[in-house]
C-alpha cells in the first residue's frame, strides 16, 4: 500500500495557501478575512484529527490570531502568547504551515512556541501566566532603547488566576508601559475556571446595561478624537465613571491603572481588526478583554465536552469518534487514574485526607473525589505557590492534605515547598504526576530535576513506585500517623504495567528499597517506574548471554536511602549501573555515589538517566531511548559493561602475559 504524505491529506483552503508569513496575509482585503478564517479552521482540525495535539484552545482563537497578524508588523512588532496551546494557528500563518503536520513528533516542530524554532516566537512558553511579565519586559528596553515597536500579550483568563500574571499587571500598570494585554476569555483554561476572578469577568461579561453604554462610549471616542488630547481625557474619565456604576464596583483592571476595553466579540474578525488597530493607538497599558469559546467551529467540541476536547487524541472529524486501537488483552490503567481512584479510598478510612491541585483535576484525577467528596478536594486555579501554601496552612490545623501537581509545575512552587512545609515541619503529600519524560509536550513538561531539587530539602521523605501497587502502598504509607513530616511521591505519565492493580493496602518501612533479582557479575539500581525497562533488559540479557547474572534492586526512596541495600552492594560488586528517570546531575545515581563514596567503598558506578541538556519532544519510548534508559539502551549498557569489557580484559590480559 502507497504511504500517504501527511501534507497531502491535510486541506490546505485557497487563501490559506498564499499565507507564508504575515505579510502575504497583509494582501488580502478585509472583506477576505472570514473566508481565511475559516480554511485555518479547518486546517487544524484536519491536522489535530489526523496527527493528534491540542485542539480547542487554537480553534477557539483562530479570528484573533488572524486580526493580531493583519494588524501588526511581526515579527518587529513583538507578539507573546501565553500557555501556548493556542499558538497552532499563529504558528501556520508564520511560515510552519507545510512542516505542521510534525507538530509535536520527535525531530518535529514544537507544540508551543519556541525562540529557536522561528523570530514570530518572541518568547518560549508551555507554562502558564508569563505573557504579560514578558511582554512588560520587552516594552521597557523597547521604552530604553528608543525603539518603535508595539507589544501585545496574549493571555487566557484561566491564566489570569496565577500570581505571576497579577505581578506582571501591577509593575506593568506603575511603569506605564505602552503595551496592550489580550485577555481570551472562554471560561476555561484545561478544566473549567475556578475563582473570584471568574466571576468578576462574568459580572462584566453579563452585564447588558454596560454594554450597551461601553458601545456608545466607543462611539463618542472616535467622534472626539480629533478634537485632541483633553477630548480624549473628558471621554475617558466619563467611560470610567460609568464602568463604576454599572458593575457597582470599580474597574479591577483600571484600578492597576490599566486602561480596559471590552468586552467584545472575539470571533468576529473584522470588527477585531478594528478595535485592536484603535486601541494600540492609544498610548499606555490597555487590556482587551475577548470572549472566545474554546473548539470554536467544530460541531462535537462546541456541543460537547470542553475539557475532553482540549486535547482529544486523533479523531474522525466527520463524525467526532476518538479514533483508538483496540487492545488484545486488558490493559494496564494510567498512574493518575490509580492515584484518584485510591485518593478516595484512603479519605473513606481517614477523614483528615484532603485533595488538592492547581487547576488540573482532570489531568491528575483529583476529579474522582472531588465527585465523591466535593467538600474535601480543591481546585485552586493556575496558582501552584497558593497550592502549596495552602495545603501548608490545612496541615497546620491536623488536617492532611495531598498536594498534586505535575512535577515541571511543582518548579514554580519550590520556595513554598521549603519555606512553608518543610522548614515548618509539616505534613503535606507532594503527588508528583508526570515525572520523567512526558513526550509531545517536550521540555517544558518534561519532569526531570524533582529527584534533585526534592532530595536536598531537610524533612523530605522523596519517593518513587515501580508500579501501580507500589503507588498505592506509598500513598497509604504516606497518610500514617507515625509518618512525621513532608512526603513526596513522583510517578509518571501514561500506563502502568498492572492490570490487576487494586491490591490490598502495605505499609512501606520508609527508606527501605527491595531486592527483585539475585545476581553475581554486576548490580543494577533503579527508582521508580524505570525499573521495568531494567527487568526486561536482565531477562534479553541474561537469555543471550546466560554465563552472566544480574542483580536487581528497586530502592524505591531517594531519601533516605536503603543503607543496608548499599553496604550489601557495595561490599558484593564491582560494578554498579544507577536507572533513574531524572536528571543525573543531583539525582538518585548521585545519592548512591556520595554514599559510596561517604563509606570509601571503590565500586565503578554508571549512572543511566537524563543528561545535561534539556530533552526535546517526542514519544515517551523514542525519547527514553535516546537518553539511554529504554529498555534495548539498558540491554547495550550491560553487554558493554559485561560482555565487551570482559574481552577487552581478557585481550589484555593475554597481550600481558606473551610480552
Amino acid at each position: 500500500m502507497k504511504k500517504i504524505d501527511p501534507k497531502e491529506i491535510i486541506h490546505t483552503g485557497e487563501l490559506l495557501s498564499r499565507i507564508h508569513t504575515p505579510d502575504d496575509l497583509k494582501k488580502l482585503s478585509v472583506d477576505q478575512l472570514p473566508q481565511l478564517c475559516n480554511e485555518l479552521r479547518e486546517f487544524i482540525i484536519d491536522a489535530v484529527s489526523q496527527k493528534g495535539g491540542h485542539f480547542g484552545a487554537s480553534l477557539g482563537v483562530v479570528e484573533l490570531t488572524v486580526a493580531l497578524h493583519y494588524v501588526l508588523n511581526t515579527p518587529l512588532d513583538q507578539l507573546v502568547w501565553d500557555v501556548g496551546h493556542q499558538a497552532y494557528g499563529h504558528k501556520i500563518l508564520t511560515g510552519r504551515r507545510e512542516v505542521f503536520h510534525t507538530n509535536r513528533k520527535y525531530k518535529g516542530i514544537s507544540g508551543f512556541p519556541k525562540r529557536s524554532e522561528s523570530e514570530y516566537d518572541t518568547f518560549g512558553v508551555g507554562h502558564s501566566s508569563t505573557s504579560i511579565s514578558a511582554a512588560l519586559g520587552m516594552a521597557v528596553a523597547g521604552r530604553y532603547m528608543n525603539e518603535k515597536r508595539r507589544y501585545v500579550a496574549v493571555i487566557g483568563d484561566g491564566a489570569m488566576t496565577a500570581g505571576l500574571a497579577f505581578e506582571g499587571l501591577n509593575h506593568a500598570g506603575w511603569e506605564k508601559a505602552d503595551m496592550l494585554v489580550i485577555l481570551n476569555d472562554n471560561c476555561m483554561s484545561i478544566d473549567p475556571n475556578v475563582g473570584a476572578l471568574k466571576e468578576y469577568l462574568t459580572d462584566i461579561t453579563t452585564s447588558q446595561t454596560y454594554n450597551k453604554a461601553k458601545d456608545k462610549i466607543w462611539e463618542l471616542l472616535g467622534h472626539l478624537s480629533q478634537f485632541g488630547k483633553s477630548a480624549r481625557e473628558i471621554v475617558s474619565k466619563v467611560e470610567h465613571s460609568i464602568k463604576s456604576a454599572m458593575l457597582k464596583e470599580s474597574n479591577f483592571f483600571e484600578s492597576l491603572k490599566f486602561r480596559y476595553f471590552g468586552p467584545t466579540d472575539g470571533h468576529d474578525v473584522v470588527h477585531l481588526t478594528e478595535i485592536i488597530r484603535d486601541v494600540l493607538q492609544i498610548p499606555g497599558p490597555k487590556i482587551l478583554h475577548v470572549l472566545t469559546k474554546k473548539g470554536k467551529g467544530y460541531k462535537f467540541s462546541e456541543e460537547g465536552d470542553e475539557t475532553f476536547w482540549h486535547a482529544p487524541g486523533l479523531f474522525n472529524k466527520e463524525t467526532g469518534e476518538i479514533i483508538k486501537v483496540a487492545p488484545s488483552s486488558p490493559q494496564p490503567p494510567k498512574y493518575q487514574d490509580v492515584f484518584g481512584h485510591t485518593m478516595v479510598e484512603l479519605a473513606e478510612q481517614n477523614p483528615k485526607i484532603m485533595g488538592i491541585t492547581p487547576a488540573m483535576p482532570t489531568g491528575c484525577s483529583l476529579n474522582i473525589m472531588m465527585k465523591a467528596m466535593p467538600h474535601r478536594a480543591f481546585d485552586v486555579g493556575i496558582a501552584e505557590q497558593h497550592a502549596v501554601t495552602f495545603s501548608a496552612g490545612l496541615a497546620t490545623q491536623g488536617l492532611l492534605p495531598f498536594c498534586n501537581i505535575y512535577s515541571s509545575f511543582m518548579q514554580r512552587a519550590y520556595d513554598q515547598v521549603i519555606h512553608d512545609v518543610a522548614l515548618q515541619k509539616l505534613k503535606v503529600v507532594f503527588c508528583l504526576d508526570r515525572g520523567g519524560l512526558v513526550g509531545a509536550d517536550g521540555p517544558t513538561h518534561h519532569g526531570a530535576f524533582d529527584l534533585a531539587y526534592f532530595r536536598c530539602i531537610p524533612n523530605m521523605i522523596v519517593s518513587a513506585p515501580m508500579n501501580e501497587e507500589e503507588l498505592r502502598n506509598l500513598m497509604y504509607t504516606a497518610q500514617l500517623d507515625e509518618v512525621p513530616g513532608p512526603f513526596s511521591i513522583r510517578y509518571p505519565r501514561g500506563n502502568g504495567v498492572m492490570v490487576h492493580w487494586k491490591t490490598p493496602f502495605r505499609k512501606i518501612e520508609i527508606g527501605k528499597g527491595r531486592k527483585l533479582k539475585n545476581g553475581k557479575d554486576l548490580a543494577i539500581l533503579s527508582i521508580g517506574h524505570p525499573g521495568n525497562f531494567v527487568q526486561k533488559a536482565i531477562e534479553k540479557f541474561e537469555a543471550e548471554h546466560p554465563e552472566y547474572t544480574v542483580a536487581h534492586y528497586d530502592m524505591r526512596f531517594v531519601k533516605p536511602l536503603d543503607k543496608e541495600i548499599l553496604h550489601e552492594v557495595g561490599n558484593t560488586f564491582e560494578r554498579i549501573i544507577t536507572v533513574e528517570d531524572g536528571c543525573i546531575q543531583g539525582g538518585f545515581g548521585s545519592a548512591v555515589l556520595e554514599f559510596l563514596n561517604d563509606h570509601q567503598y571503590h565500586t565503578h558506578v554508571i549512572r543511566l538517566g537524563i543528561p545535561d541538556e534539556f530533552i526535546e519532544h517526542g514519544e515517551p519510548m523514542e525519547l527514553y531511548d535516546e537518553v539511554g534508559i529504554s529498555p534495548a539502551k539498558i540491554f547495550e549498557k550491560l553487554v558493554q559493561v559485561l560482555v565487551y569489557a570482559e574481552s577487552q580484559n581478557t585481550s589484555h590480559k593475554a597481550f600481558s602475559k606473551n610480552a
